[in-house]
């Protein structure tokens, strides 16, 4: 059967959304998960639906991509199929060659799964492997704590709030209120929940948007911020604790997050909060 490279249009996002989700397992390489698409989705969902890739064989999605960025591919693959020869050449040409209208010309970024084929082949063409990134998990099968802070679930009429707490706490972020309320109108949005944390005066002073891929599979943490003018008072270690709690409540497995391995506060505030570091993953890249 001939694998097919295909635009799922805003009608084809619920189908890709779903097979994301039966894509995450406990013990999965770090990958593409339902809640990057739907962070995405605060573009709307016109945006998202044009910056998402397939690969199909017989009617059956093998691979999804999503374009976060230009010049950035964020490719998952079919738990089964990671390896298999064809499909890795297949996801290789259309990468690779601009007129595919995957990628431009020119600089370009590649995410895929640590083990995947595609991996191979892209070093084989010249791909080197660009900065660390380092996963973390948290196992959900024991209760979480307390995170000691006040903690609320955001609500549309609390947006502006959330909206707030990331461009304080993201250099360059365009966070809006209507981009919340895009982002909430999305499919994956159904198994989400924002939250914020307040200091002793009643101070927003971090958020954090978790993403779960259904009862029994790893969550997603992303993004996480804490307000500039707040850091170094433990928030950052409390919004991540009730992040994990909110994904215990949604039948999580685990919870999930991935940082620069650079930035080493973040790696330190996931870890204070129970998360564990995993062998780090590296993109691959091509200069101009």
């Amino acid at each position: 059967m001939t694998i097919v490279l295909g635009e799922p249009g805003v009608d084809g996002l619920r189908e890709v959304t779903g097979v994301l989700r039966e894509w995450q397992y406990d013990g999965a390489p770090m990958q593409l998960h339902p809640g990057d698409l739907g962070w995405f989705w605060r573009f709307g969902a016109e945006a998202t639906a044009a910056a998402v890739r397939t690969w199909s064989r017989d009617g059956q999605i093998l691979a999804v991509g999503l374009l976060d960025g230009p010049g950035l591919l964020r490719l998952t693959i079919a738990p089964e199929t990671q390896r298999e020869e064809e499909l890795a050449q297949q996801l290789v040409e259309d990468m690779t060659e601009p007129e595919r209208g995957v990628l431009p010309e020119g600089k370009a970024n590649i995410e895929a799964p640590m083990g995947a084929r595609v991996h191979d082949l892209l070093s084989e063409d010249g791909w080197k492997a660009d900065e660390p990134w380092t996963p973390l998990r948290r196992d959900l099968a024991e209760p979480v704590k307390d995170p000691g802070v006040r903690i609320e679930v955001i609500g549309p009429e609390q947006a502006h709030v959330r909206a707030a707490v990331q461009r304080a706490s993201f250099d360059g972020s365009t966070f809006t209120d209507e981009r919340w309320h895009a982002m909430a109108a999305g499919s994956p949005y159904a198994d989400a929940r924002c939250l914020v944390a307040y200091d002793g005066q009643g101070t927003a002073v971090a958020a954090v948007t978790v993403w779960s891929a259904g009862p029994g599979r790893p969550g997603l943490l992303e993004p996480m911020g804490v307000h500039r003018e707040h850091r170094g008072h433990g928030y950052g270690r409390a919004i991540t604790v009730a992040a994990a709690a909110a994904l215990q409540e949604l039948g999580s497995s685990s919870a999930i997050v991935c940082t620069p391995s650079s930035n080493a506060g973040a790696v330190a505030t996931y870890t204070s909060a129970g998360f564990q570091p995993l062998p780090e993953i590296r993109d691959r890249y091509r200069d101009a």
